[in-house]
């Protein structure tokens, strides 16, 4: 096979699945490219080892400014009076590796607990924030973090909480600035975490109860996030515009609409819409449903966290065994065990049944191939990876040279999975790498045993 053919066979090179970064060199390695630059993951493994993860801060500035550009591009096409404004939810990815370089390629900041607004407020009082940023606190509100709140705001940053209950709404009318609300959609849509009982928000009947709130700016709303269908996504827009209607009446301070998240990543490829129309739709929807109820077409605000960091990180972990699937008829499937946990690092897979973009590093060119399952190193029969019941094709691990080892990817790691990550079975976390402008280094070193006991007292 040449490499095009292999780049088609392996989904690389393909922007709807994230993966139009990524390459095959000559030597069958999977390589990353930036720019004109490219790294070879082979090199990058016997440099440091494995388990491995890769952050690359020039795919999240990329995502990030393709999401700005295609908004503005349609305010402009369409002659929206109104402005966009991208919040990253830190609760995404806290990591200082994600969080500046999106804050300096224009990201707004969401954060969801006190301990997120306190990090702001490190950055705020370096004197590393622009005094034009705008913080969204939402999320469960302490005193402690309502008081935060409050702090940051008289030392003029444009922090605007958003209300999720009764008691912030009475702390919150003493206030001096603009305060946002969240609205529990009655909607029930195709998605992960759509519920359809949640403890967040409030109905529409109880925010109309309010009557005029002090300084309201922003109704808020999250639906869901991987939503699946565009229609789950138009759904809710149209019900939250009507309360915000309602609400306009009441609060000519209104000014902007947060559809909050949901833009999906192509672990699978269920979704069947592009970010492109989708932002289309949103502002031919909200410019046709403020003409015909004579209103001004409202700012437009979005927290697509897991669309913009995700694709930003990749985890390499080397194949270490190869058993038996007593289970396979024939013995078409084989367990592949890998050097590291699935239910430590990548969670998701554990928690949600997350179905993961996995590609080998060497070998690509392999005739040969295994319809594998993955194994991690934990004692837990719940700590493996089968593609929701199908299967990883990988190359065939007994053609495989031991001196050289195989090695395989995940792609689209970058979300959620360092916070969730854990320590089952006294495994350490793998080694993280920070990969930018050719050059590479260090930004977690791989654990060692005393590191991983002292979380345990020992």
């Amino acid at each position: 096979m040449r490499n095009g053919k292999l780049n088609k066979f392996w989904k690389l090179g393909v922007e709807d699945f994230n993966t139009h970064y990524f390459d095959i060199n000559s030597k069958s390695h999977l390589v990353v490219k930036e720019g004109n630059y490219q790294y070879d993951f082979m090199d990058l493994i016997k440099k440091y080892g494995s388990p491995l993860e890769v952050v690359f801060p020039y795919i999240l500035e990329d995502r990030l400014e393709v999401l700005i550009n295609l908004f503005n591009s349609y305010i402009k096409i369409y002659r929206y009076p109104g402005k966009f404004y991208y919040h990253y939810p830190m609760k995404v990815n806290q990591s200082k590796e994600f969080v500046l370089p999106l804050v300096t390629e224009g990201a707004n900041l969401e954060t969801s607990s006190a301990n997120e607004l306190k990090l702001v407020k490190k950055m705020w009082e370096a004197g590393n924030l622009n005094d034009k940023i705008k913080v969204l606190c939402n999320g469960p509100k302490t005193k402690e973090y309502l008081d935060l709140v409050t702090e940051l705001k008289t030392k003029g940053l444009d922090v605007i909480p958003i209300i999720e209950g009764w008691n912030e709404y009475e702390y919150l009318r003493q206030y001096r600035g603009g305060v946002g609300v969240r609205l529990d959609v009655d909607v029930h849509i195709q998605s992960h975490w759509n519920h359809e009982i949640d403890q967040f928000g409030l109905a529409d009947r109880e925010i109309k109860k309010m009557g005029k709130i002090k300084n309201l700016k922003i109704l808020h709303y999250h639906i869901g996030s991987q939503i699946e269908v565009l229609k789950d996504v138009m759904v809710p827009l149209r019900k939250a515009m009507t309360t915000y209607l309602a609400l306009k009446k009441v609060n000519p301070s209104l000014d902007t609409i947060d559809i909050g998240g949901g833009m999906p990543i192509p672990y699978d490829r269920k979704y069947r819409y592009s970010v492109d129309s989708l932002i289309e739709s949103i502002v031919k929807f909200l410019l046709a449903f403020s003409k015909k109820h004579g209103i001004t077409p409202p700012n437009i605000a979005c927290e697509w966290g897991r669309y913009v960091v995700a694709p930003a990180q990749v985890t390499i972990y080397k194949v270490e065994a190869q058993k038996d699937i007593l289970e396979s008829k024939s013995g078409e499937r084989k367990w592949y065990i890998i050097n590291g946990s699935f239910m430590n690092d990548l969670l998701d897979t554990w928690a949600i049944h997350q179905k993961w973009h996995v590609v080998p590093v060497n070998h690509m060119d392999a005739k040969k191939r295994t319809r594998s399952w993955l194994a991690g190193m934990s004692c837990d029969a719940d700590d493996k990876y089968t593609a929701q019941g199908s299967y990883v094709l990988l190359p065939r691990f007994s053609d495989i040279d031991p001196a050289e080892g195989l090695f395989l990817a995940i792609f689209d790691s970058g979300a959620y999975q360092d916070a969730l990550a854990s320590h089952h079975c006294l495994l350490p976390s793998p080694l993280k790498l920070l990969a930018q402008n050719g050059e590479t280094k260090v930004i977690r070193r791989r654990e060692t045993l005393d590191d991983v006991a002292k979380l345990f007292g020992w």
